[in-house]
């Protein structure tokens, strides 16, 4: 069994217990995930399932989509609902306030990781050190907003439309957002609705997926996920050179990749994937990950 799930996560559930019940019902350990969603949040989680777990770094998912509630008037200890509430202030606020402070965070800027997060100082995760209560000074990351909507304001919060860059925490947007109107604001509700090239549309409940035919019929090639790759069909003899570590020139077409590019390598007669491959600055395709077990580039249609 291998290929790509993509699960609509519940709230209340860790992107880790998804992991887990993917892998007691299709009876296979070797599952993993692609971009973790916090306990509250929902939506698209991408579950790479059998020998797809060695291609998670090629996968296209960078760039993540949410609609995110924030609300006003209190910030808390981990910038979401969860935490608990350690200042106030005012609640009220103007559309055209809210909208010049979303200028401010379009594009291209740096934001300092919150301290219940994954991030490591000295080898030690951040969210370990705030459980004890220590704080320390984090490093603002770049990041990249590509889009930054107001889809509604009420009395007491706003929802936006977000469209990020890998590594983006969102409720650090929202207690930033907060900060910039002068007041405090939290993380009140998140559901992330694009992950990569998959949509909510694409997505399976978790509920779903209950045991392993069901995890077999819900499953997509790996190549899904990664569309925009190049890629190179091998005859019988680069095959299997290319399956042994030796670099290969699948034709005069390699000309046109730029050294560095990821190549995605497919036997000519199956059109299976046996792996993905690096240019080298020759032109050769040079083998990066080598696939014990071919991939094919469709699987069961998704129903």
């Amino acid at each position: 069994m291998l290929g790509l799930l993509v699960v609509d996560k519940p709230a209340g559930l860790t992107s880790h217990d998804v992991v887990a019940r993917v892998r007691r019902a299709a009876g296979i350990k070797r599952v993993g995930h692609t971009g973790t969603l916090d306990p509250f949040a929902t939506g698209v989680l991408v579950v790479c399932v059998g020998v797809a777990t060695r291609l998670a770094r090629y996968l296209e998912a960078d760039r993540k989509r949410y609609l995110a509630r924030v609300r006003l008037g209190a910030s808390t200890t981990t910038y979401d609902c969860e935490g608990e509430v350690v200042d106030r202030g005012p609640v009220s606020v103007t559309r055209a306030e809210l909208e010049r402070a979303l200028t401010a965070f379009r594009g291209p800027i740096h934001q300092v990781p919150p301290m219940f997060s994954a991030k490591s100082v000295g080898g030690v995760r951040l969210h370990a050190l705030a459980r004890r209560g220590v704080e320390v000074a984090r490093a603002p990351v770049a990041i990249h907003i590509d889009t930054l909507e107001l889809l509604s304001l009420e009395d007491d919060g706003f929802d936006l439309d977000i469209a990020c860059s890998k590594g983006t925490y969102v409720r650090a947007l929202a207690h930033d957002l907060g900060r910039a109107l002068g007041t405090h604001a939290h993380l009140a509700a998140l559901d992330r609705t694009g992950c990569g090239v998959f949509t909510k549309a694409d997505a399976t409940p978790l509920a779903d997926l209950v045991d392993r035919p069901a995890v077999e019929r819900h499953l997509r090639s790996p190549l899904d996920g990664m569309p925009t790759m190049p890629r190179r069909e091998l005859d019988a003899r680069l095959a299997a050179d290319f399956r042994q570590g030796k670099a290969v020139r699948p034709g005069a077409r390699g000309a046109d990749l730029a050294p560095g590019a990821a190549v995605a390598a497919l036997v000519a007669a199956t059109d299976a994937l046996i792996g993905i491959g690096r240019v080298r600055d020759d032109g050769a395709l040079a083998p990066e990950t080598v696939l014990a077990t071919p991939v094919p580039s469709r699987l069961t249609d998704v129903s």
